[in-house]
């Protein structure tokens, strides 16, 4: 149910591109000809960034997920004043426009949100106010309405949520070692194997071969260069090469060689430029 419409305006840019001509004569004294040779110039597009319809409220720390429709449904967050949304929008790529949909049954910022087989969007845990949570809920995106579904067995925020191959969501870590698998089938949440290091501001990535490849993220000794491997057949983690960093808040992107690249983070030296492939 969609319950507000905001508008929102939307900027858009020309260029115009010129062509010159240029003429030489020629000329001998007994006969004189003339030729003419034209030359044109043209200008080749550069990518950049045009702007788009403003979202409804200001916010950091949410969740954006692309619907089957093509929408993206934007999801919680904390606002300018530090406080914590259970508010939601949809953005419209055809039209630029954000419109609010359905609030979350809690407010949270830091946490997941996973798309699922059956299109519906799976947020889990997170952080409110004042502590971490263990609630998750499912959007529907027929009606706009959210729904509880089960609660994790631990309190997760600052984790990460990977999509496996047989259609279940691991969450794993947030300052803890654990991890959880939740059954979209069921609505439930059933604990696997505990990763080697708790970390939280990792990375996780879905390999070709099924297996989830978290990297680096902060624990209780510090910034972690380590990574390790989650296999859903077995439910185990194996420790996999280290980093040639310590990082967190970096990023990871599967590329179409299947290598993973790793970008940037924050280590023990500030902030970092460095990346590295898996």
């Amino acid at each position: 149910q969609i319950t507000s419409t905001s508008s929102s305006s939307s900027s858009s840019s020309s260029s115009t591109s010129s062509s010159s001509s240029s003429t030489t004569s020629s000329s001998s004294s007994t006969s004189s000809s003339s030729s003419t040779t034209s030359s044109s110039s043209t200008t080749t597009a550069v990518p950049g960034w045009t702007i788009t319809g403003n979202m409804n409220f200001a916010r950091y720390s949410h969740t954006a997920s692309t619907l089957a429709n093509g929408s993206v449904l934007v999801a919680g967050g904390v606002g300018s004043d530090n406080g914590y949304f259970n508010t939601t929008e949809l953005y419209y790529p055809s039209t630029g426009i954000w419109t609010t949909t359905g609030n979350m049954n809690f407010i949270r910022g830091y946490h997941t949100a996973s798309t699922l087989a059956n299109g519906s969007v799976l947020v889990a845990g997170g952080s409110n106010d004042a502590s971490f949570v263990n609630t998750a809920e499912l959007y529907n995106p027929l009606t706009g309405i959210w729904t509880s579904t089960g609660s994790m067995n631990a309190a997760h925020a600052y984790h990460t949520a990977s999509t496996l191959g047989n259609g279940l969501i691991l969450v794993a870590g947030g300052s803890y070692i654990s991890a959880e698998l939740y059954n979209p089938s069921t609505g439930t949440w059933t604990t696997t194997g505990n990763m080697s290091f708790a970390r939280e501001f990792h990375t996780a990535s879905t390999l070709a071969n099924g297996s989830v490849l978290v990297t680096g993220g902060s624990g209780s000794a510090g910034y972690l260069n380590s990574a390790e491997l989650y296999n859903p057949s077995t439910g185990t983690w194996t420790i996999t090469g280290n980093m040639s960093a310590k990082r967190y808040y970096h990023t990871a992107s599967i590329l179409a060689n299947g290598k993973i690249l790793v970008t940037g983070g924050y280590g023990s030296t500030g902030s970092l430029n460095s990346a590295e492939f898996y």
